[in-house]
């Protein structure tokens, strides 16, 4: 017996009495969504249609599970409840939860959706003739009856479907909504109870599709094609399968499988049905082998020679150098520095400071650079630098006034700004107030 109008009733103030239990139980509602029209079986908790339905009733677009059906998802008996904690929704027996009355023929499927996922397709699935409304639902009461694509993107919040009701259904039966998430690897499971009118009589199944074959195969898709069948009144439709399990829909004898691994070898087949939900054999499988992903070029380019090699600095002993970004069809890596015709060094930015230098000593600097290819570029122009020439201390203990253009000595002593300092590292002042201050030139002795 379908509920009542007094359960129902009860049922939608059921949550109100309950509000202050219900809130410290149920689980926090969760941005996804479900099957609003027909009403799913969670729908229909939450609308009162069907009672004692649990926390179920707080969050219908919580049906969650892995994508991939029928090969994983839910387990057997599990289906309803998406094998999750709302198992009140897995009882199966006729009579328990509202039936949406349909016809057979086109059918509108509406979801309301909480929330935009990018999406991969949409499959739905109706429980075959002579099944069993008194027995858990699993996978063998089920055959696929649409599916619709979608390119991956966020489907609007309250997508609609038209599928068709095979004409040979009538009286209960159960509809599977089954929404793929692309940027999740779990889809929702949304079952719709329905009774079914305006069956048809036709009991005859189309003729097995023959001459399969694959017309085309890339590393990720393969290409089908095949001959039509026949039927008494008309074939409505093909169902491709892949490995033994339907993973399409197509009205024409054509069929492009996508998202495949490359290298990989697949076996396929195709059966016809009719408008009365007739279905053929499967067709004779034929195997196809994806191509190998295509290798990536080999870089033989090579960057440009380093430009503008200059020297930022010298002292008795360092020399600081720098030079010009250089180009690459894909990208620089490092770049090599040569002192006369040596490498010296490697570095991924555009300058080095070679030390441990002999004082009044030339060398000749050169550049080139590196990708990740290992190609390598023209050296730059040579650079000549000379270190300075060593100073001999003084040692002079006069104190004078600091100059900042001065030349000084280690030992030299100076005085600025009411302080006296001894030189600790020789050097010529090119201006710079601040040098008087630099720990590595000075030190302060009173």
């Amino acid at each position: 017996m379908k509920p009542t109008l007094v359960a129902r009733v009860a049922a939608l103030l059921s949550p109100i009495a309950l509000l202050g239990t219900a809130l410290t139980v149920a689980s926090p509602v969760q941005a996804h969504g479900y099957v609003s029209g027909p009403y799913s079986r969670a729908a229909a908790c939450k609308m009162g249609l069907n009672t004692n339905c649990g926390s179920i009733v707080f969050e219908p677009q919580s049906l969650e599970a892995p994508k991939g059906f029928p090969v994983t998802g839910p387990p057997d008996g599990r289906i309803a409840s998406a094998g999750s904690a709302f198992t009140e929704l897995d009882q199966q027996a006729y009579g328990r939860w509202y039936q949406n009355p349909i016809s057979t023929g086109p059918l509108t499927i509406n979801w309301t959706y909480t929330a935009a996922h990018r999406t991969s397709q949409w499959s739905y699935y109706m429980t075959k003739q002579n099944w069993d409304p008194n027995a858990p639902l699993k996978r063998a009461d089920l055959e696929l009856i649409s599916t619709v694509a979608h390119d991956g993107s966020a489907a609007n919040t309250r997508p609609a479907h038209a599928i068709t009701v095979p004409a040979n259904r009538s009286g209960y039966h159960v509809i599977l909504a089954i929404w793929d998430v692309a940027d999740t690897v779990n889809a929702f499971y949304n079952v719709i109870d329905v009774t079914v009118t305006g069956g048809s009589n036709d009991s005859a199944a189309p003729s097995v599709p023959s001459q399969l074959l694959a017309t085309g195969a890339a590393s990720s898709t393969v290409d089908l094609a095949w001959a039509s069948s026949s039927d008494n009144v008309g074939v409505a439709g093909y169902t491709v399968l892949r490995d033994g399990a339907a993973i399409g829909t197509t009205t024409t004898t054509r069929y492009t499988d996508k998202g495949l691994t490359a290298g990989r070898a697949y076996a396929y087949a195709v059966r016809a049905s009719d408008a009365a939900g007739n279905t053929s054999a499967s067709s004779t499988a034929v195997t196809v082998t994806t191509t190998a992903a295509a290798a990536a070029p080999k870089d033989t380019q090579s960057p440009t020679a380093p430009v503008g090699l200059h020297s930022m600095g010298v002292s008795e002993s360092t020399i600081d150098l720098m030079w010009s970004v250089s180009t690459d069809n894909v990208g620089v890596k490092s770049y090599t520095v040569l002192r006369d015709g040596l490498v010296v060094a490697q570095t991924a930015v555009t300058s080095y400071k070679d030390s441990g230098r002999r004082a009044g000593v030339t060398y000749r600097y050169e550049v080139l650079a590196s990708d990740a290819a290992g190609n390598a570029s023209p050296r730059s122009e040579p650079l000549t630098v000379t270190t300075k020439a060593a100073v001999t201390s003084t040692g002079s203990a006069s104190a004078g006034a600091w100059s900042a253009t001065g030349r000084y000595v280690v030992g030299d002593v100076v005085t600025n700004g009411g302080a006296t300092y001894r030189c600790i590292q020789a050097y010529q002042g090119y201006g710079d107030p601040n040098w008087i201050l630099a720990p590595s030139l000075w030190s302060r002795v009173s």
